[in-house]
């Protein structure tokens, strides 16, 4: 089983002084450990885009640099925009990257690991898959 970490679940997984029994990012030293992980570029993008102070900028680059991104295509973008069509559609409003991310679980058949809750509203109207903390 591979899966998209979600920018939120990375961005806590990450954060210096969460608690150390903290089960989201047990989960995800867990996927770590079992190189189920999947990076896509707007995922590090918005993680690099976020970085202070400035001075942790070249070690999280490097460090995220270990996850190559999933390479995306046409494809990917047309199913996106067909994803945001149907969300909206039902009255669900959803953002770009969200709805890409979306796209790209669907084609390749991953899960999502997410704690933004604007992806159980997705689940309503696309066939994607979320994953869940086995703790929490």
């Amino acid at each position: 089983m591979r899966v998209i970490i979600d920018t939120c679940v990375w961005t806590r997984f990450l954060r210096r002084g969460r608690p150390a029994e903290d089960p989201i990012a047990g989960e995800v030293r867990r996927l770590i450990r079992a190189d189920a992980v999947q990076m896509l570029g707007c995922i590090r993008q918005e993680l690099l885009s976020g970085v202070r102070p400035q001075d942790r900028f070249e070690p999280l680059k490097a460090y995220l640099r270990f996850y190559p991104n999933l390479p995306l295509d046409a494809e990917d973008d047309e199913n996106a925009a067909s994803c945001y069509n149907r969300c909206r559609e039902r009255g669900i409003q959803g953002t770009l990257v969200d709805l890409l991310i979306c796209a790209v679980a669907v084609r390749h058949g991953l899960r999502i690991f997410t704690t933004d809750k604007d992806f159980e509203h997705y689940a309503e109207c696309l066939p994607i898959a979320l994953h869940r903390s086995v703790r929490g």
